[in-house]
């Protein structure tokens, strides 16, 4: 039976994550947005908390928590600030690869001490010349016999400024595109690790974004996450698994501007009369709400089929592209509500309309993700109606009402190019219509 509600230990999560949010978020959000900074004591109380890393595994010390979990206490951070809750889920991206590895030791060298010991880790896979393109990627990885020697740059890593670890994919031959890429656990005090300046941003500016610049890092076998022709798959898993996500943030920050927006809507006046009375304020209220509520529930659709061991690419995919677009759409309408106030620093909507902008880009664009879904709604969906030339659209010869009576004993025959029925023992010799030869024809009547 289908069961929509949130559970007793789910409402209580996202009551403490809310209150986490409101309490310790939101006072920091436009300070550190300013600053262009990531406030690494924030950080902290949210790993006490328990609101990072909650879900490593807990034969590795960690709290074992699902993406719905995840995807309840993202959407409370995000409502606060979605930069800052950037920043305090990545470590769950860092470490999905190492979670997902076939490399027993590695998890139990690293996962208790992220676990435990407030520990960074980074997802490294965008470089300079390539982000959703996965298979592009040009860091080198040679194989030593007993290690592998990194060279290249990755680019765009979320919190590479303050990580401790990074989960860094690479490629043994450029040319062989998916079949050559793997993946290490990489230490950032390793000799050859170099992390750049923090990358200015139109928004999210509290989250750290930095390059990663390897030079000869020595990488001892036992930190490969994924062997040559296995980090493809691996980043795609992982990817699987952090969309939802990506839309939990979305639904947050829309959910927050809609708020806003309707908290406006209310108090001003214009025209004679509060925005909230007027017909058009409260048609575009209407359509954030319906998004933001649609967002929410393909986001849980997703990040359960993952709890569930069901494959979730598609619908995290779905998740991702709608729950994005929709908070741009409800940012940018939340601004426009509050009008010339809503274009200033002074009201919150700019920093929410400049933070939900990159949730479009990063761990796979929009265009992306429609590859992915039309690559399945053209291939392997299986469709529930009969071809076109199959489909039986009978019509009565003389504007009768009795169908089985008026078709018993009649052959219908359909022209599989414009549609044309034609009634008889046989097809006609030429469409009346389109005029292609009875060869085109198909009986469709009776069945079988």
């Amino acid at each position: 039976m289908l069961n929509f509600n949130l559970s007793p230990e789910h409402i209580s999560l996202q009551k403490r994550s809310r209150e986490f949010a409101l309490n310790e978020v939101l006072p920091l959000a436009w300070y550190y947005d300013e600053a262009n900074d990531l406030p690494m004591a924030l950080l902290q109380k949210a790993f006490s908390e328990g609101f990072m890393n909650g879900d490593i595994p807990k034969k590795y010390g960690g709290h074992g928590m699902g993406l719905i979990e995840a995807a309840i206490v993202t959407e409370e951070i995000a409502a606060a600030c979605s930069g800052l809750a950037t920043s305090i889920f990545v470590n769950s991206l860092g470490m999905e690869p190492l979670i997902l590895c076939n490399n027993e030791d590695l998890k139990a060298k690293y996962l208790p001490k992220i676990a435990k010991d407030f520990k960074k880790i980074s997802f490294a896979t965008s470089e300079p010349m390539m982000g959703s393109d996965v298979a592009g990627l040009r860091c080198n990885a040679e194989d030593k016999g007993d290690h592998y020697v990194l060279n290249g740059t990755k680019y765009w890593i979320t919190n590479a400024g303050v990580a401790d670890y990074m989960s860094i994919f690479a490629t043994v031959d450029p040319k062989s595109q998916h079949q050559g890429i793997c993946a290490f656990l990489v230490e950032r005090d390793w000799e050859g690790v170099t992390v750049g300046k923090h990358i200015p941003k139109l928004g999210q500016r509290a989250s750290n974004t930095a390059g990663i610049n390897l030079k000869n890092v020595r990488v001892p076998k036992e930190n490969v996450i994924a062997n040559p022709g296995e980090g493809f798959l691996l980043a795609m898993k992982t990817f699987s698994r952090t969309r939802p996500i990506i839309g939990a943030f979305a639904v947050g920050a829309a959910r927050s501007a809609m708020e806003f927006a309707m908290d406006y809507a209310k108090k001003r006046r214009a025209f004679g009369g509060k925005l909230a009375n007027f017909e058009a304020i409260q048609f575009k209220i209407a359509e954030m709400y319906q998004m933001v509520e649609t967002s929410r529930l393909l986001v849980l659709k997703s990040a359960w089929q993952a709890d569930n061991g069901i494959e979730p690419t598609l619908d995290a995919s779905i998740s991702k592209f709608y729950a994005t677009e929709a908070a741009v759409h409800v940012a940018n309408e939340a601004l426009q509500i509050a009008g010339g106030y809503g274009f200033t620093k002074l009201f919150p909507f700019e920093k929410i309309l400049r933070d939900v902008r990159l949730l479009m880009i990063y761990e796979g664009t929009s265009e992306v993700q429609r590859i992915i879904v039309s690559g399945f709604a053209l291939g392997a969906y299986q469709p529930v109606m009969p071809p076109l030339e199959d489909l039986p659209m009978l019509r009565s010869e003389t504007g009768g009402n009795d169908f089985y009576g008026e078709m018993k004993g009649k052959t219908a025959w359909k022209c599989r190019m414009c549609g044309h029925i034609h009634y008889g023992d046989e097809a006609p010799e030429e469409c009346p219509y389109c005029f292609f030869p009875k060869t085109a024809f198909k009986k469709v009547w009776p069945r079988g």
